[in-house]
C-alpha cells in the first residue's frame, strides 16, 4: 500500500495516480466498486469508485457529498486527493479533525456523473436526487462498522431521513459542503465544517473497538 499523502492534490501527479489505480482490485473496496459498476450500468453514466487508501467496507465514517464534479473522470475515484479545491479543502479539514483515513468512506448522494461533456459543475436536479435514493440501502448494507454519517451540503443533508430509517440510531452530522464556493463565503462556514468533523472524531473515539 502506498504511503498516505501528506499534502492535498497528490493525484495531480501521474505517477501517484497510476499507483492508486494499481490498487483498484483491493478487497476492502471491491464490494463498493461492484455497487458503483451496477449504478453506472443502470444510470448510463460514470460512477467513481472509492479511494483504495480509504477504509472501504471497514469504514466507520461515511462522508456523503452531493455529486461527482466533471473533473472526476481524470481519476475515476471519489477521493480527497483530487486536484481541485473541494478535495483540497476536504483533505485539510479531515486531517485537522484527526479522523484516520482508514476509518472513512467518501461517497455522493447522487453517485453518478450528471454533467454533460464540457459542462460546468451544477447542483443535482430533484429527479436525479430521487433516482439516487434507492442506492443508499445497498451502500449502507456494505458498511457494517459504520459509527457516524457526515452529510455535507444541502442535497446530502436531504438523505438524512432515509439513512435514519435504514440505520436507526446512527448519528448523523450535517455540515456545509467543502467547496471553495461555500467555504469562502463566510468564516462561519469553515467553522461549522470543523465543528461537525470534530464531533465525528469524538464519536469515533467513544466507539473505538
Amino acid at each position: 500500500m502506498p504511503a498516505e499523502p501528506q499534502a492535498p492534490k497528490s493525484l495531480a501527479d501521474p505517477e501517484a495516480l497510476a499507483a492508486r489505480r494499481a490498487l483498484i482490485t483491493a478487497p476492502h473496496i471491491a464490494p463498493i466498486r461492484a455497487l458503483a459498476e451496477r449504478i453506472s450500468a443502470e444510470r448510463g453514466a460514470p460512477v467513481p469508485v472509492p479511494d483504495p487508501l480509504d477504509g472501504g467496507v471497514a469504514a466507520r465514517v461515511l462522508l456523503l457529498l452531493e455529486t461527482p464534479g466533471p473533473a472526476v473522470l481524470r481519476t475515476g475515484f471519489v477521493t480527497r486527493d483530487s486536484a481541485n479545491g473541494t478535495a483540497a479543502n476536504l483533505f485539510r479539514f479531515l486531517r485537522e479533525a484527526g479522523i484516520p483515513r482508514a476509518e472513512t468512506l467518501i461517497w455522493n448522494a447522487v453517485p453518478w456523473l450528471i454533467h454533460a461533456a464540457g459542462a460546468l459543475n451544477r447542483a443535482p436536479r430533484r429527479a436525479e436526487v430521487a433516482a439516487a435514493a434507492p442506492y443508499l440501502a445497498p451502500l449502507l448494507d456494505l458498511l457494517p462498522r459504520l459509527s457516524v454519517a457526515v452529510l455535507a451540503g444541502r442535497f446530502a443533508g436531504g438523505a438524512a431521513p432515509a439513512i435514519a430509517a435504514l440505520r436507526p440510531g446512527l448519528p448523523l452530522i450535517a455540515i456545509p459542503h467543502p467547496s471553495p464556493t461555500y467555504v469562502c463565503t463566510s468564516p462561519e462556514v469553515p467553522a461549522r465544517i470543523r465543528q461537525g468533523l470534530s464531533e465525528a472524531a469524538a464519536l469515533l473515539r467513544r466507539t473505538d473497538p
